[in-house]
């Protein structure tokens, strides 16, 4: 268990898309936060949970429920308040709502390159911000992402102040053949086929 990484899982209550709480989804008779969380206990020592409001029902395990510091801005506003939060120098961040993390790749991602100040992987749809490690050097840049109304977090690996390992599927590939550890659910159809992989995992 690494004490010097803070794992954070971003569950923040919006749903629109899926049309109801994803933090609450059941999926082989656990939630999705109880899924997403467990594993981030497993491997980090600190665990935070943001979330856009506080929370009764958020708090579980070991873990620290921490509210925005910056309501409104989205996925780089729980990175925001996550990084802020932390004991650690780095955090490792996922989101509540992917059901398949590996803490295989997790630990692979955590042991490469851990002097860069964004370890982040690119499939071949793109960057995966919400499975990545964040360092707290990214802070000032994160803040003034928000105070410019910019939330796409991708644009941090994008700045030339920040150390940045991009990470090629290649380098994972082994440990998760079909990259299902950055599946996340947004809407029912994502529910549903996340339903047929685990029914295609317990009968193969």
């Amino acid at each position: 268990m690494r004490n010097d990484v803070t794992g954070v899982v971003l569950a923040g209550g919006q749903s629109r898309r899926m049309g109801q709480d994803k933090r609450w989804i059941t999926l082989e008779g656990r939630t999705l936060f109880d899924r997403a969380l467990s594993v981030l206990e497993e491997l980090f020592s600190e665990v935070l949970v943001v979330v856009a409001k506080p929370n009764d029902e958020m708090i579980q395990g070991k873990s620290r429920v921490v509210a925005d510091l910056i309501p409104n801005c989205a996925m780089a506003g729980g990175l925001y308040t996550g990084l802020s939060c932390a004991s650690c120098s780095r955090i490792f961040v996922v989101a509540c709502d992917m059901p398949f993390l590996n803490p295989e790749v997790i630990a692979c991602l955590g042991s490469i390159d851990p002097s860069s100040d964004v370890v982040m992987v690119k499939l071949t749809h793109g960057l995966q911000p919400l499975h990545a490690y964040y360092s707290k050097r990214c802070l000032p840049l994160l803040e003034g992402m928000l105070k410019s109304q910019q939330f796409r977090v991708q644009g941090l690996a994008e700045q030339p102040e920040l150390a940045v390992r991009i990470v090629d599927e290649q380098e994972i590939q082994e440990l998760d053949p079909h990259f299902l550890s950055f599946y996340n659910l947004n809407t029912p159809s994502d529910l549903e086929l996340a339903k047929k992989f685990f029914l295609h995992r317990e009968v193969s």
